[in-house]
C-alpha cells in the first residue's frame, strides 16, 4: 500500500493533476483524470493477478469487483472537488458580472465567437456587461443555447429584439460585434447604423489573433467597416523573427511607428529603443509601452535622424538586431512648399539610419516607403524614391561583398493610405462631419489604396521575415495586396451614412480641386520592377532597378552642396537626373 500511494503521486504528477489550476478545470483535465485512474487500475490488476495471487486458480487479494469500484471511486474523488470548485468560482463570477452595473447586451456574430466573449465575461476578464442574447448570421445557430445564452435570431432581428426587451422592462443598452459580424455577408455597416439609431452603445471584440491576449472590447472604428477583409498574417512567423531580439524604431512616436513598437513588444522582443524627435510623442509611446503586461525593456531617446553623429552613436550603443525606419515627413502639400526639409529628412535622414544600422551590425533594416514613390509627381514621392534607391543599392553592394557570410538586408515596404493614421482622410472627415460639414474632397475621381494601421505594421515585420529567410536575395521591395482602390468621395459618403446622416442633405460634399503634388490614381510598382510571387499570402514583392552605388554617392554629394547653398534649381536638376520618371516641377 505505501508503495502504491507513492506511485499514485507520481502518476498524478505525470498527468499534471498536481499542477493544474482548479479554477480553470475543464475537459482536458477530466481526460487526464480518466488516464491517471486507468493507469493505476491497470497497476492494481497486474499486482493482484500476477504478484499477489497464491496460484493461477486461487483467490485474489482485491478481486475484480473491488478493482472496478476503485476505478470509479478514483475518478469520482479526483473529479468531484475540482469541478465543484470550478462551479463555485463560475457561479460567483457570473453573479458578480450580472450584479455590478452590468449593461444588458446583445452579442452579434456566430456562436463560436460569442462563446469566447461569454467565457471572458464569466471569468471577469470583460466587465460591466451581461449578454441577454445572441444574433447570429448562421441559420444553424438559431434557437440554440450558448453557455445558457439564447440565440434569439438573425442579424436583421436586432430592432425586434430590442423592442421586445424594452416591453418587458429590460432595456438593452449595448451591442458587441464579434469578428464574424464583420464578414462581407454580415453587412456590418447596416448593423452599426441600425444600432446607433436605436441609441445603443456599439463595441467590437477583436479576434484572438489580433489581440493576442485575453478578450478586450474596443470601439468600432470606421476602418473596420470600410475595407475589404483584412489580410491574414502568419503571426507565428512574425514572432519567430522578433522574439528575443533587440529592435530600434525610428519615428516611434508617430501613428505607424507607435503601432510597430506595440507589435514588436507583443511578439516578444527583448529590448526596444524608440527614437523620436518630438518629446511629447516620445513620452506618450514609452508610457503606453511601459503599461503593457508584456515583458520588454523599453528605452526612449530624443534624436533627429538628420543628426548623423547622434544616430550613429545611439545605434552603436544599443546594438540592434532589427531596425524599423518609420521617421519621415509625409504631408504632400507641405513638402511641395518646404522642399528642402523633405530632402534633409527623407533622403539624408534615411541614409543616416541605413549607414548607422550597418555600422552597428544589425541583421536588417526596413524602410517604410509609400506608393507615391512610384513614378513620383510630388516631393514626398521623389524623396522617398531616392531613399529607396539608396537602400536597394546598399543592399546589393552588401550582397555582392558577402563572401559567404550573411550580410545585413535593407528592404523597403510601400504603403497605401493608412486609415486613421496622422493626417489621413478618415480623422479629417470625422472632424468635418462632427462640425456639421461640409466634407471636402479634392476631386470626384480621386482614388486611393487603403490599409489599416495593424495591416501596415504587420506587413513591415512580414517583409523582414522574408528578406532574412528567403534564398532570393535580390528582392527588396514589398507591398501589401490592398485589393481594389477606393474612390475618396465614396469613402466620404459612407462615413456620413455611418454617422446616421444623409450625404447632400444633412452634410454637403464639396470639391476643392487637386492639390500640388497629387494625382488621381496611385500605382504600386514601376514598369521597370518585375513583380515576384514570394509565397506569402497577401504580400507582393519586386526586384528593384537601382543605379550603381557610386552614382548614388555622386548625387548625394551634389544634393548636400545644393542644400547647403539653398540652390533650388540644382536640387531639381540632381533629383530629376536620379529619378527621370519624375514629371512635375517642384516649383
Amino acid at each position: 500500500m505505501p508503495g502504491f500511494l507513492l506511485l499514485s503521486v507520481f502518476v498524478f504528477y505525470v498527468f499534471r493533476l498536481t499542477t493544474s489550476k482548479w479554477r480553470f478545470v475543464s475537459l482536458p483535465d477530466g481526460i487526464n483524470i480518466l488516464r491517471a485512474a486507468t493507469v493505476l487500475t491497470v497497476v492494481l490488476v497486474i499486482t493482484d493477478y500476477i504478484f499477489l495471487a497464491p496460484d493461477a486458480y486461487g483467490t485474489f487479494f482485491l478481486g475484480r469487483i473491488t478493482i472496478v469500484l476503485y476505478w470509479f471511486l478514483e475518478v469520482a474523488f479526483l473529479s468531484a472537488p475540482r469541478f465543484a470548485y470550478r462551479y463555485f468560482r463560475y457561479t460567483r463570477t457570473r453573479n458578480q458580472a450580472k450584479a455590478i452595473n452590468a449593461a444588458p447586451t446583445v452579442l452579434i456574430g456566430r456562436a463560436a465567437d460569442a462563446e469566447i466573449l461569454i467565457r471572458g465575461i464569466e471569468s471577469g476578464a470583460v466587465k460591466q456587461l451581461w449578454p441577454v442574447g445572441i444574433l447570429s448570421p448562421s441559420a444553424a445557430d438559431r434557437g440554440q443555447l450558448v453557455r445558457n445564452i439564447p440565440v434569439l435570431g438573425g442579424i436583421g432581428d436586432l430592432q425586434d429584439v430590442v423592442a421586445d426587451y424594452a416591453r418587458r422592462g429590460k432595456p438593452i443598452e449595448r451591442v458587441v460585434m464579434t469578428p464574424s459580424a464583420f464578414e462581407p455577408d454580415a453587412h456590418a455597416e447596416s448593423i452599426l447604423v441600425r444600432a446607433r439609431k436605436l441609441g445603443l452603445l456599439v463595441s467590437r471584440l477583436p479576434s484572438l489573433e489580433e489581440s493576442r491576449d485575453v478578450p478586450r472590447l474596443a470601439a468600432v472604428a470606421v476602418e473596420d467597416l470600410l475595407l475589404r477583409p483584412t489580410e491574414k498574417i502568419d503571426y507565428g512567423r512574425l514572432e519567430a523573427l522578433v522574439k528575443g531580439k533587440a529592435v530600434i524604431v525610428t519615428g516611434g512616436g508617430g501613428s505607424i511607428g507607435a503601432e510597430i513598437c506595440a507589435r514588436v513588444a507583443t511578439f516578444g522582443a527583448a529590448r526596444l529603443l524608440v527614437i523620436e524627435n518630438s518629446e511629447p510623442a516620445l513620452y506618450a509611446v514609452v508610457e503606453t509601452l511601459s503599461a503593457t503586461p508584456v515583458q520588454i525593456r523599453v528605452e526612449g531617446r530624443i534624436a533627429d535622424i538628420r543628426d548623423r553623429e547622434r544616430i550613429l552613436g545611439l545605434m552603436n550603443e544599443f546594438k540592434p538586431d532589427l531596425v524599423f525606419h518609420a521617421a519621415a515627413l509625409k504631408h504632400v502639400p507641405i513638402l511641395e512648399r518646404d522642399w528642402s526639409e523633405a530632402v534633409k529628412t527623407n533622403i539624408f535622414g534615411s541614409i543616416n539610419v541605413a549607414d548607422a544600422a550597418l555600422a552597428a551590425g544589425a541583421e536588417a533594416m526596413v524602410m517604410i516607403s509609400t506608393d507615391k514613390a512610384i513614378e513620383p509627381v510630388s516631393m514626398l514621392g521623389l524623396t522617398k524614391r531616392f531613399a529607396e534607391m539608396y537602400c536597394q543599392a546598399l543592399d546589393r553592394e552588401l550582397s555582392d561583398k558577402g563572401a559567404g557570410k550573411t550580410p545585413m538586408r535593407l528592404i523597403s515596404v510601400r504603403f497605401g493610405n493608412v486609415l486613421a493614421s496622422n493626417g489621413s482622410v478618415v480623422p479629417k472627415f470625422k472632424a468635418q462631419i462632427e462640425a456639421g460639414g461640409p466634407v471636402t474632397v479634392t476631386h470626384p475621381d480621386m482614388v486611393r489604396y487603403f490599409m489599416t494601421i495593424r495591416e501596415a505594421c504587420d506587413l513591415v515585420i512580414t517583409a523582414a521575415t522574408h528578406a532574412l529567410t528567403s534564398a532570393c536575395s535580390d528582392v527588396s521591395v514589398y507591398v501589401l495586396n490592398m485589393g481594389q482602390p477606393v474612390r475618396i468621395v465614396e469613402l466620404a459618403e459612407r462615413m456620413i451614412k455611418l454617422s446616421g446622416l444623409e450625404p447632400g442633405h444633412d452634410i454637403e460634399i464639396v470639391y476643392t480641386g487637386v492639390r500640388p503634388g497629387e494625382r488621381l490614381n496611385e500605382i504600386l510598382f514601376a514598369h521597370q520592377e518585375p513583380t515576384i510571387e514570394i509565397g506569402i499570402a497577401g504580400v507582393m514583392a519586386a526586384k528593384p532597378n537601382e543605379p550603381r552605388m557610386q552614382t548614388l554617392r555622386d548625387w548625394i554629394i551634389s544634393l548636400d552642396e545644393a542644400i547647403a547653398t539653398n540652390d533650388h534649381a540644382r536640387v531639381q536638376l540632381v533629383l530629376k537626373d536620379a529619378v527621370p520618371e519624375f514629371g512635375v516641377s517642384m516649383a
